[in-house]
């Protein structure tokens, strides 16, 4: 299949996702050398008719008529009578070659061998030909899409709880000095028990409203909890008094990183959600409990 039809087959893929609205059967009318494109629809190429190429991303296609050019269809079944001056190629449909078609060049198809009648005259190949091998590109570039909107939302929520609550945040660092051990096991309890509270809650008419609030309140807490991670991570590393935005950026900047290896990012971010909830849990245990007792004064002082 000739380059310039990939680029084509591909700008009509592109098409049918971005533009999907219906329509009806399209008439070629008459005579002219402009190609007939259609995103949704069946295209007809009337006997007595001529165009310059037939391009459809969805739709079938009855060429009675003339085609200076070719005819692509990535999703529907053609049928020919007339005369294609080009190649035909369709992607996922059946070919038809009634007795009286002509095609000039190739004939080539995705999935349906053509049904080409003994009659019909093929002067090119009859022959498979595979999409090009953009699929692993393109699942590629998504995945890097979804990390790269993830990684912007997560830096900005966590600046902008920095910026907001400072000395919180100074809190959650003090924390992270101590031992690790219980910050996990606060993490793990926090994790389990938060699900677990709100499928119990949903058993029962008058729990259903607070276990939806709080199944709805699990996905924003974790990107809190990967939030703080971060920061106490930068801030072990960038250690005061250097500037706190610029220590949870480098916290940050290390997880998304780590996100990118494939199995390990997923236990590298389920780490960071255990240890930031037992972070958040520590803090507020700490802030919660009676506070520090003044030195005692002496005389004359």
């Amino acid at each position: 299949m000739p380059r310039h039809l990939w680029s084509v087959a591909a700008l009509l893929a592109f098409l049918a996702l971005a533009a999907p609205a219906p329509a009806g059967a399209a008439s070629a009318g008459g005579q002219g050398s402009d190609p007939v494109v259609v995103v949704t629809g069946d295209v007809s190429v009337a006997r007595g008719e001529t165009v310059g190429g037939v391009f459809i991303a969805s739709g079938d296609a009855r060429i009675a008529g003339r085609v200076d050019g070719d005819v692509v269809v990535l999703s529907g079944d053609v049928t020919v009578s007339g005369r294609i001056e080009g190649d035909l190629f369709t992607a996922g449909g059946l070919a038809r070659l009634l007795p009286s078609a002509e095609v000039t060049g190739d004939v080539n198809y995705g999935s349906q061998h053509p049904d080409v009648s003994n009659d019909a005259r093929v002067r090119g190949d009859v022959g498979k030909k595979g999409w090009p091998r953009f699929g692993g590109l393109l699942s590629w570039l998504g995945g890097f899409l979804v990390w790269l909107a993830v990684s912007v939302s997560i830096a900005a929520l966590g600046v902008l709880l920095l910026l907001a609550a400072p000395r919180a945040a100074d809190a959650i660092h003090a924390r992270a000095q101590e031992r690790i051990g219980p910050t996990i096991a606060i993490g793990i309890a926090a994790m389990i028990a938060l699900p677990v509270g709100a499928f119990v809650a949903a058993i029962t008419v008058l729990g259903l409203p607070l276990a939806l609030v709080t199944m709805l309140a699990l996905l924003p807490l974790g990107a809190v909890a990967y939030a703080v991670a971060a920061w106490a991570l930068g801030r072990r590393i960038l250690k005061p008094p250097r500037e706190r935005v610029l220590s949870f950026l480098v916290g940050i900047a290390i997880l998304r990183a780590g996100a990118l290896v494939p199995f390990v990012g997923l236990l590298i971010g389920l780490a960071a959600v255990i240890v930031g909830l037992g972070l958040i849990g520590a803090a507020i245990g700490a802030a919660r409990g009676p506070a520090d007792p003044a030195p005692a004064r002496t005389p004359g002082s």
